[in-house]
């Protein structure tokens, strides 16, 4: 990629019905058809939407990716002829992990990042990611991550996508609150506008958060809610659109993307850092 450039992406937000795994994975290529419809290039899903995020049941559900699942969306991805960012369930040996997959326009696995910020409450369902990484597209050079992976306090792994070359970071998630939750009164998404913003601006890239919807049945967050509010911050660190919030909140939401090409790479980057903090281009 030389110059900039501009795709539609597609921020599903989708309803998960814990433990129910066919009906989601037949949802979500639903929802990648509809991201074809609205002439997208890209669609991301969210966290672990095949099984639900904590389902007690996750270590009798997972399956290896490449697997049933991740194909299933292959497929999917295939017959649209787009890229797709998915939240998976893996299964690997006696491990189960948290995954995320980058899907190319032909259904093959580009890229697998297993999370590696796994929340304490969640250490007895999923192992740590033992990976990080970034594939070069025609869309420019993707970096995936999982949700908690861009807390504040973790934005280690958003740096180094970002140095690895990534030109976009993608990142299925789960984001939810109390049942009793007043958004009204504490309005969702701060935290993760401040943290996407810093990446966002410090590199010139884009950052995309989009999270399921529904309520969670079983495991340690049992009754709470996820509540969608997908997040989009463009390169600069400005927001491009939030998504609506609520369990029954589910949307398609297509935005406009515009990526640019890294100036530079390797020890220079620090440099172009320094440059950009001190207000230079």
């Amino acid at each position: 990629m030389e110059d900039n450039l501009t795709y539609r992406l597609a921020m599903a937000q989708m309803r998960t019905e814990w433990g129910d795994v066919e009906r989601n994975l037949a949802h979500a290529a639903e929802l990648i058809a509809e991201g074809a419809q609205q002439h997208c290039s890209v669609v991301v899903l969210p966290e672990c939407l095949d099984v639900g995020w904590t389902h007690p049941e996750v270590a009798k559900l997972a399956q290896p990716v490449p697997g049933p699942g991740s194909e299933a969306l292959a497929e999917a991805a295939r017959r649209h002829a787009l890229w797709v960012v998915a939240g998976l369930t893996e299964r690997d040996g006696d491990r189960v992990y948290n995954t995320a997959v980058l899907l190319s326009p032909e259904g093959r696995v580009a890229l697998k990042h297993r999370k590696i910020n796994v929340l304490d409450i969640a250490q007895p369902y999923y192992a740590i990611g033992d990976r990080l990484g970034v594939t070069q597209t025609p869309l420019g050079t993707i970096g995936v991550d999982i949700c908690a992976d861009n807390f504040v306090d973790s934005l280690v792994f958003a740096h180094s996508l970002a140095r690895m070359g990534a030109r976009a970071i993608l990142s299925p998630c789960a984001w939810a609150v109390d049942a009793d939750h007043d958004n009204r009164k504490d309005p969702y998404g701060g935290f993760w506008k401040e943290s996407y913003t810093m990446v966002a601006r410090l590199y010139d890239i884009p950052v995309v958060g989009v999270s399921n919807v529904g309520w969670i049945r079983g495991g340690p967050w049992e009754g709470r809610k996820c509540i969608g509010c997908s997040l989009a911050v463009a390169r600069g660190g400005q927001v491009i659109t939030m998504g609506p919030y609520g369990e029954d909140a589910e949307a398609l939401i297509p935005i406009e993307m515009e990526v640019s090409p890294m100036p530079v790479k390797g020890t220079e980057i620090s440099g172009w850092l320094r440059q950009r903090e001190s207000g230079g281009s």
